[in-house]
């Protein structure tokens, strides 16, 4: 769903009555009557100065009807929180005219529209992230030679030569490195997924087994064994709608990118859920930390018996991307440090 059909969606979803609606959305207590968007603000940031949860802000949002493009929202608009029979209502007004292009009739904003979240923070994940299931790859062809008995090669324009190639009415291919393995945290002999790194991209120039490709973009070196499947020209969208599963949810952090075992705000984790789950772009999550166990010395039995303390709200994630049985997702808030094991639920 784009951010235009959420926000206009938006005054469908404020028919619940006030009492309803204060106890399911409560605004930050220290909210502005009104903000002047600055570059580099994104909807989550201005959200957050006006609701406690503000990844909620669908429930809140309402563009004026007469605004042009009324799902883009600049540096120098006006968001002012207004009362509409008594519910909470975040009103836009732009902020600075729109520029004419001559000699063509249309008109153009000179700033950049603000995103949902930090572009750069899920950078990497526009540029085709993989995790393979262990039958994809299976299927996958392998980089068997390079030109000049390499066995490395990162030079665009070197030919390598790929055994086991699906070649079909594919021209263009990508090579990756297979990384960390994901293993199910319950069952260590069952494999989620293998993650793929995306090393280079190359053009079939001649057709066979080993067929060969020649190298038209590099990222990382290029070696004997990497994987190599057909290139996928789906990019993926960073107009995030932030929303709540509409099922129940139980998972765990399985790793944290960079090799880390504890992250904070913007860095990304890989969980244990993903399509076979019913998760999707945008769902929103719970982490908990783990509640520990105490020795209760003060039981009026004596007993010093042991008490489990509850899991404590640690953040709230963000899934930006999701395969088979795991999916990418980005801390957009951190209370506390996020750890690998840490479980997950709903918000």
């Amino acid at each position: 769903m784009s951010i235009r059909n959420a926000l206009l969606a938006l005054v469908a979803s404020l028919c619940l009555n006030t009492s309803i609606f204060a106890d399911t959305l409560a605004l930050n207590p220290d909210h502005p009557q009104s903000y002047v968007v600055v570059k580099g603000d994104t909807l989550w940031d201005i959200s957050s100065k006006f609701l406690r949860d503000p990844w909620r802000w669908p429930e809140i949002w309402h563009i004026n009807p007469e605004i042009n493009n009324p799902h883009l929202i600049y540096p120098g608009d006006i968001i002012t929180l207004v009362y509409r029979d008594g519910k909470p209502v975040l009103e836009v007004t732009r902020g600075r005219p729109t520029v004419k292009l001559s000699p063509s009739t249309r008109s153009s904003r000179l700033d950049s529209a603000i995103s949902t979240i930090p572009t750069n923070a899920i950078a990497q994940f526009l540029t085709r992230p993989r995790i393979l299931t262990e039958e994809q790859l299976k299927k996958a062809g392998y980089v068997s030679h390079a030109e000049g008995d390499h066995l490395i090669s990162g030079t665009v324009g070197s030919k390598i030569y790929v055994t086991d190639l699906k070649q079909d009415e594919n021209k263009d291919f990508s090579i990756y490195n297979v990384g960390k393995v994901y293993l199910n945290p319950k069952n260590p002999n069952d494999i989620l997924g293998y993650e793929a790194i995306h090393v280079s991209d190359a053009k079939l120039i001649r057709e066979g087994d080993p067929a060969t490709l020649s190298l038209i973009k590099s990222y990382r070196e290029t070696q004997l064994g990497n994987k190599v499947l057909a290139t996928d020209e789906e990019q993926i969208s960073h107009s995030f709608t932030p929303h709540a599963p509409d099922h129940n949810t139980e998972g765990e952090i399985i790793n944290i990118l960079g090799g880390m075992s504890r992250g904070g705000q913007y860095q990304t984790v890989v969980i244990n859920m993903g399509e076979r789950e019913g998760l999707e772009q945008g769902h929103v999550l719970a982490v908990r930390k783990k509640g520990g166990t105490i020795i209760d010395k003060h039981s009026s039995d004596h007993s010093k018996r042991e008490i489990q303390l509850p899991d404590e709200l640690s953040g709230l994630l963000m899934v930006v991307n999701t395969f088979d049985r795991v999916s990418y997702a980005l801390v957009v808030k951190a209370i506390k440090d996020i750890s690998v094991g840490d479980p997950i639920t709903n918000p």
